[in-house]
């Protein structure tokens, strides 16, 4: 058997497409990836609500100047998109967006009573990846990515990683993922890939090593892997092909805070230094989306489906009745589809198991009668006559319990 290829299933699925008039590495995503998407940054966001985080929104492009400041531009500006304006300003495409967040921190001076502040973004941002790297969505030029930075005092850092990586075990968990960790340290032998100094990395990767242990996770470190500004936890996982993928990470970060100066007013009305702690739990959705694709081999859990329902009249006869099923699917939220072409059942239902749809719902005139309608589960299990309410009752306790 052929192990699945996200490639081959988002065709066969009409999850997204490319366009060569829009170019390669650019991904455009039809209604029913679109679902999926946004599902899996709804989940997200609602893990991260409840840890107080606050919705924050920038643009895709920024002077150079930014970057300048930050060593993002001296690092990246290789792979940048460059853009020239017609006043001969040079801009750029943002490769990443922590810069764009800083901005807003800084937009007015914090007290320490109103530490930490927690900000998060879904965005796009794009590197010029060179043309024989790009793979489908594992490796794009667009990137879509679950950004999240905290400003907060060094006191508060340990409570601030605790919080993501308890996100993460919980997003990933819903979607059958074990996980692993890695502390992602500097390599103190090549200094001059990295910001800051020795004294600043020490403490930095020292905070990481405690808050695993806190964890009681016994965790690899990997010299070398950090990001040029601080050290990094990265979570791996297994998929059910047995790969292993880096999925999700935190980083901590005290050059970004000296870089732009800052600071809150302590309790004796003096400027402290703060910290940064970015986090991306899905981190690129494009990536994310071509192993979840590849790991369900295209056939979604209920509450990630784009088609939840395939509604499937066995004749024209029974096409009010199905359209009426249809309503209450409507009226309870269900992603559905009503099949009303002239075929047969059999094709109809050869359709539906070929799209991968969690659940077929099979109408004939004895439904009709009867009030009810007959229940097939994808993989083909048939679990027989149910009435309307009770099925839609069904499907809302799956949907809600996020089960695989």
């Amino acid at each position: 058997m052929d192990k699945p290829d996200h490639k081959k299933l988002g065709q066969e699925l009409d999850l997204f497409c490319f366009s060569e008039l829009v170019g390669s590495g650019l991904p455009l995503w039809t209604p029913k990836g679109t679902v999926i998407r946004n599902l899996l940054d709804t989940f997200v966001w609602e893990l991260r609500q409840k840890q107080g985080y606050q919705l924050v929104d920038i643009p895709h492009i920024t002077k150079k100047d930014l970057y300048i400041k930050s060593g993002h531009w001296d690092k990246f500006k290789d792979e940048l998109f460059h853009i020239k304006t017609r006043e001969d300003h040079e801009f750029a495409l943002k490769p990443m967006n922590c810069p764009h967040h800083i901005q807003i921190f800084d937009r007015k001076p914090h007290s320490w009573r109103e530490m930490p502040q927690r900000y998060a973004s879904t965005t796009k941002m794009y590197r010029d990846e060179q043309t024989g790297e790009l793979n489908g969505l594992a490796r794009v030029r667009a990137i879509t990515i679950d950004d999240a930075h905290v400003f907060c005092r060094q006191n508060q850092i340990k409570k601030e990683f605790s919080s993501v990586w308890d996100t993460i075990d919980t997003f990933y968990k819903t979607i059958g993922f074990q996980l692993t960790v890695r502390l992602s340290f500097h390599d103190p032998k090549q200094k001059e890939k990295y910001l800051g100094t020795p004294e600043m990395w020490k403490f930095a990767e020292d905070q990481l090593r405690e808050i695993a242990k806190d964890k009681g996770v016994t965790a690899e470190e990997a010299l070398g892997e950090a990001a040029f500004y601080g050290p990094k936890i990265d979570f791996t996982a297994k998929d059910s092909l047995g790969r292993e993928w880096q999925v999700a990470t935190i980083q901590l970060d005290i050059n970004m805070p000296e870089r732009f100066d800052l600071n809150c007013i302590n309790e004796k009305g003096e400027k402290e230094r703060l910290v940064m702690v970015h986090s991306a739990i899905l981190g690129s959705i494009e990536r994310s989306l071509a192993v979840l694709i590849e790991h369900f081999n295209g056939a979604f859990p209920l509450w990630l489906a784009p088609v939840q329902v395939a509604v499937l009249p066995i004749s024209d006869k029974v096409t009010d009745y199905a359209n009426k099923i249809a309503g209450k699917l409507t009226e309870a939220g269900i992603r559905f589809e009503v099949y009303e072409k002239n075929e047969t059942i059999g094709k109809k239902i050869r359709e539906a198991e070929t799209q991968k749809i969690p659940y077929l719902v099979i109408v004939g005139a004895k439904e009709e009668e009867n009030k009810t309608v007959t229940i097939r589960k994808r993989g083909g299990e048939d679990l027989g006559a149910m009435n309307v309410e009770d099925f839609v009752s069904k499907l809302k306790k799956e949907i809600e319990s996020k089960s695989l």
